[in-house]
């Protein structure tokens, strides 16, 4: 029987990691990300991702695995979390999902609609656009 998530959410500095970590030590669990700046590499100490001592106490998956630079998307992230959900499932590791993005959630439990990503040549016009016209251009 695969293991059923756990789905943590709150404000920040709610207790919500140290709640996963307390868990995941209980339920041979797999802590995976659900904030949507902590999945960047370089922004660990400005989003309060957590301390070296507890990503050391259980697994931690989609902590800053994303450069800082890069376009990032929710669907980019729904695929990887579940990945990461099936991955934990199938190594008999209770899925742990932690942070407080409600849009991560929201995509994880109600779907997303469809959209395809956009092309990299329309959005390379668009920011010239930006650049030569201004913002109040773009928005008519």
């Amino acid at each position: 029987m695969s293991e059923i998530p756990i789905l943590i959410a709150g404000a920040t500095a709610s207790g919500k990691s140290a709640l996963a970590v307390a868990l995941a030590e209980q339920l041979n669990g797999r802590i995976i990300n659900s904030d949507s700046m902590q999945v960047y590499d370089t922004l660990d100490v400005l989003t309060a991702r957590p301390p070296r001592a507890d990503l050391g106490r259980a697994p931690h998956v989609l902590y800053g695995h994303v450069p800082v630079a890069a376009p990032y998307s929710v669907g980019q992230w729904q695929a990887a979390v579940l990945a990461e959900i099936e991955a934990a499932q199938t190594a008999g590791q209770r899925p742990i999902i932690v942070g407080g993005t409600g849009l991560y959630f929201k995509s994880l439990t109600q779907g997303l609609a469809d959209i395809p990503d956009i092309p990299e040549a329309m959005r390379a016009g668009l920011r010239a656009r930006l650049e030569r016209d201004g913002l109040l251009a773009c928005a008519a």
